[in-house]
This record gives structure tokens, sequence and C-alpha cells, in this order.
């Protein structure tokens, strides 16, 4: 090959690095990403003592990855499909939620890590998840087959929209959109009203919270803000705003929404401070022992649970999308089986039954059990 060759295909190849840098700036600039902190919300961020070099920080070191290889990715996105997905639709009830007794102390559950809850007429919504796809790419990854029923039509007035932190699959952007007229409050982890007021919402609807600051918006509703062992970020940006988990307590109910979060000592501190906890909700899959620091394997889920001193537990963060490459319901399996002799009990429901939160041992159907 000729001089004259080789430049021509080394400047076909830098005008194509170029082009897609191009690209890759303006498609960041896109609504969907957010906005990062700035102004008085940074202001507020910097003095904060798990603020540090720009960036948030864990209780305790926390590795994105307990190890990293090429191998680890390529295993993800090309290793064996067949169990990651269910082969059929999942099994789903339509719950009128808009008609739903507003005596009524319930739970609905909407696959992955979106859930509603109602206690005392006040209507609670995490982290939903309505979209077909939780990603900034346009196809991947595509919720399973049957998980989608509910839409953002579906649901009432929301009285407090919680979201524990600005990953896609909790801070889903289309969904927010849809949802907003509905929104009386938002409350999030301080920075993450960044992307709210970037998308719209009036500042004043916005609550934000740090680590173990708590507030009573209402009368008999105490809400807190309290630590998970995990990170942030939509786009090239992370560790910018906070991750958290929050306990609403309410009529003596109190439920403890844990985020995403690998295991650490946090569980033990809120059980001793909070505990009996009537139901604890916690990151139960799309995990892997390369990023056990920030998603708890199953038998971590089991710790934290004795932890927490709960009296039942919500296995969530499953059934919905697959961001790991284990079997789709191995969690579930897993649970159940690690489940025998001990003191709190476990509630698998299916995707849109209805959980009453008063209660202890409520019977369920292992509707995912013999799902292939």
């Amino acid at each position: 090959m000729n001089l004259r060759k080789i430049r021509k295909i080394m400047t076909m190849i830098l005008v194509t690095v170029a082009a897609m840098s191009v690209f890759v700036a303006l498609y960041l600039q896109l609504p969907m990403f957010g906005q990062l902190p700035r102004g008085e919300r940074l202001t507020r961020i910097e003095k904060l003592s798990n603020y540090r070099e720009g960036k948030f920080h864990n209780i305790h070191e926390t590795p994105l990855m307990a190890k990293s290889s090429l191998g680890t990715v390529l295993k993800f996105f090309l290793g064996n499909q067949s169990r990651r997905k269910p082969a059929q639709s999942l099994p789903t009830i339509k719950t009128n939620i808009r008609h739903l007794d507003s005596q009524e102390d319930a739970l609905i559950w909407f696959g992955h890590s979106s859930y509603f809850i109602q206690i005392d007429g006040k209507r609670i919504l995490v982290d939903p998840l309505f979209s077909k796809v939780s990603s900034p790419l346009l196809f991947f990854p595509r919720v399973f087959s049957g998980t989608d029923v509910y839409h953002a039509e579906d649901m009432p007035e929301i009285d407090y929209l919680i979201i524990t932190h600005d990953h896609w699959d909790h801070l889903d952007y289309e969904t927010i959109l849809k949802l907003k007229s509905k929104i009386k409050s938002v409350i999030c982890p301080i920075g993450v009203g960044a992307h709210f007021e970037y998308w719209g919402f009036r500042r004043e609807k916005i609550i934000e919270m740090c680590w173990n600051e708590d507030i009573s918006p209402a009368k008999g509703l105490r809400i807190y803000c309290l630590p998970t062992r995990h990170f942030s970020g939509r786009g090239v940006f992370r560790n910018k705003s906070l991750w958290a988990s929050f306990l609403v307590i309410s009529k003596g109910v109190k439920v403890y929404i844990g985020g995403d979060s690998g295991y650490d000592s946090h569980y033990a501190e809120i059980g001793d401070r909070f505990g009996p906890l009537d139901l604890a909700i916690l990151d139960s899959g799309q995990h892997n022992e390369n990023w056990r620091y920030v998603h708890m394997m199953t038998n971590e889920v089991i710790k934290a649970s004795r932890d927490l001193r709960a009296k039942m537990l919500l296995p969530v963060h499953i059934c919905k999308i697959s961001l790991a490459y284990h079997p789709w319901n191995e969690p579930l399996l897993e649970l159940s089986h690690l489940m025998k002799g001990e003191k709190f009990s476990i509630i698998t429901p299916i995707i849109g039954e209805k959980v009453k939160l008063k209660s202890s041992h409520q019977t369920m159907s292992q509707w995912w059990k013999n799902l292939e």
C-alpha cells in the first residue's frame, strides 16, 4: 500500500471519528439527559461532608466494579441470552388504581423498582418506569413481554413522587413528562432536583434531601432520607447528585424504600434506629460478583432484611428488564430457598397485585417458579 492510500484511509478514519464525536456531543445535549446541579443548589451541595473533590461519596469506599475486563463486558452483550428474559409473557393484574379506596393502605408493584404506595390517604409513587426501554438508547434494554400493562394514564393524582437516584431505570424521562400534571410534590436526593427543574417543574414542588434529613410534609406523615451504597449519573459525569433510600412512616406503619444499594453497615444502623420495620423493599436483582459493591447478592438481601429488623421483605429490581446476565427469575428462586427458617416473611406479588401494608402474613403464589 502506497503512502497516498495510507493518507486517504487515515483521513477517512479521522473524519469518521470527528463526526461521531460531534454526534455524541449533540446527543448528550438532549433534554432526557437532564442537567447537572449549578448555582445555589451546587453551593449547598459543596458544603456537605459526603461531597468531596467534585462528587458525592458513599460511607465506605465503593469501587464501581470489583474487577473489570473486556470478557465481562462481552459476556453481558454476547453471552447466553436464553434465560435472561422469560420465554413467555409474565402474568399481571390490572388494578384500577385511580379508584382505589382512599382508606385502604396498600402497595402495588409495577415490576423492577417501580411501585405505588397508598397510606393514610396519601398517594406515593416510587421510581416509575412505564416506558418500553430503560436507557438513552432506543432499543436496549427493552422491558419483558407482559410487564408494560401500566401507563402514566393509569395513575391518579400523586401526592409525593419519590425518586431514589437519577439512573435511567429509576428516573425515566418519558414517564416523568407524562406524569407531570399529576405530581403535587417531588421528593428526591439533593442534586436530582436539577433534572426536574430543567424539565419544567416549579422549584417549590421539589423537595431535595440529604442523608439523615427528615420532613413531615403532611399531618401524621414523616419521611426520612437515608444512606445507600450506590452511585449516580445519566451522562458522562458520575456522582454529581446524591443517591438515597427513604423511610416512610404513617399511622405507625414503617415502609423502607431501599433504592439501589450494595450491602453495607447502613442497614444495621437504620434497623437499630428505626426497627422493627413493617416492610423493607430491597434491591434484589440485576446483580453480579463484579459489581457486588453497588448491588446486593441474594444472600446479602437476607442479611440486610435481618439488619433492618424487617417483618416483611419485598424484593425488587427484578422481573421487568435484564441489566445483568443471571436468569431473570434466579433472584426469586434463590430467595425462596434462603428464606427457610427466617423470622421475617417474603412477599412476591404478581405485577399489579395489591399488597396489604398492615399484614405480615400474606399468601401469594410462587408465580415465577415454573416460568422459563
